[in-house]
């Protein structure tokens, strides 16, 4: 078993790319909870969502987010009425949405709703929310104290960001089924997620780094940015912003002792050099998944690291 710690887009394509392309192995996601938020009275698990429609095939490309063949009839008349319409919530998502905040009201925790969401849409890779406490990502900016969804999505994530708290993050634990798969897996791979946003409130819960550190030689991670940006999201310059070398040697350094081998872009090349340096072996290949060649290429790599 391969357990993989996960963002949302990035790891969804990962996850199903290691599906297709390397498929002896068996696979664990354990996804980011701190983008939760609670919005017109229904709970709503955007990292989760998106990794569970994607392996499922439903993930929306147009929007890069929420579900394929979307209507927007509810949040447009939600509009008109002057509610919050900011955050936007296709009609087939809502069901989504509305299921979960059933199912937890009845006493289901978020690992359980995850399992039977993943079932009734085909998914057979386990789906588990890092905890099932919840943790919530702040953000203070030039305009204020901002919660994760209200800078990435209200403000495009286009205010500058001077520090990132988790709330919730002291009294949250891991879930039994989360450890487990830790402990058990012969190896972990840390998707290419935002590190700081995505990957450090997954790693904030209590038992998860624990049990990460005492496994560096079997951990991997992919680097998240490529020529110095992100391909998608704020990771580049919210790296910049919290003083961090916006890199993959910067994003390697950032993760310090806990990975033991990392996946870089050939653009990268060389920094290699300077990444090896922290203690690591690196391997060079092309990384954009979007494009066919290069996710072969990467899941070859992969493959020849599992092995």
């Amino acid at each position: 078993m391969i357990t993989v710690l996960c963002g949302g887009v990035g790891a969804a394509r990962l996850l199903g790319l290691l599906q297709r392309e390397v498929s002896s192995f068996e696979y664990t996601a354990i996804v980011n909870v701190a983008d939760d938020l609670v919005l017109h009275g229904v709970t709503i698990c955007p990292d989760l969502d998106t990794v569970t429609y994607t392996l499922a095939g439903l993930n929306n490309e147009v929007t890069g987010w929420g579900l394929v063949d979307e209507t927007w009839r509810v949040n447009q008349e939600l509009a008109k009425l002057g509610g919050e319409a900011w955050f936007q919530l296709g009609d087939r998502d809502m069901a989504t949405h509305l299921f979960r905040t059933q199912r937890l009201s009845e006493g289901a925790t978020k690992t359980e709703v995850a399992a039977e969401l993943a079932a009734r849409l085909g998914v057979t890779i386990p789906i588990l929310p890092a905890s099932n406490e919840p943790v919530s990502t702040y953000l203070e900016t030039d305009i204020g104290e901002l919660s994760f969804q209200e800078y990435f999505v209200k403000h495009r994530h286009a205010v500058p960001v001077s520090k990132i708290s988790f709330r919730g993050v002291e009294v949250a634990t891991a879930t039994t089924e989360v450890l487990s798969a830790l402990k058990k897996s012969e190896k972990i791979l840390i998707a290419p997620s935002n590190p700081l946003l995505s990957i450090a409130p997954v790693l904030a819960i209590a038992g998860i780094t624990e049990v990460l550190e005492q496994r560096r030689d079997s951990i991997a991670a992919i680097s998240p940015l490529i020529g110095g940006r992100a391909l998608k999201g704020p990771a580049d310059h919210l790296m910049t912003e919290l003083g961090f070398e916006s890199s993959a040697f910067g994003v390697a350094a950032y993760y310090g002792n806990l990975v033991g081998h990392w996946f870089i872009d050939e653009v990268d090349y060389a920094q290699a050099a300077r990444i090896e340096e922290l203690g690591a072996t690196v391997t060079v290949l092309p990384t954009i998944m979007t494009e066919p060649l290069s996710g072969a290429a990467l899941a070859k790599g992969i493959a020849a690291w599992l092995n």
